[in-house]
């Protein structure tokens, strides 16, 4: 698996952890797909990515976005 997929991979389970936790939880963890969602948005324009950057530390090969 490619940087780029694993990125999209780790965003997609992450919005979803985060939906169930705000309907089983607490509704304050909308707050935590807020703040993915900004994430997501930010990395598009600037290209920096913290998952990215972890993921290629621990060896995913690069793909062509990240």
């Amino acid at each position: 698996m490619s940087l780029d997929r694993m990125v999209l991979a780790f965003a997609g389970t992450m919005v979803l952890l985060s939906v169930v936790l705000t309907l089983f939880v607490h509704p304050l963890f909308v707050w935590f797909t807020v703040f993915i969602g900004a994430n997501l948005l930010q990395s598009a324009f600037t290209g920096f990515c913290p998952a990215a950057m972890l993921f290629r530390k621990l060896g995913i090969r690069p793909g062509t976005a990240f």
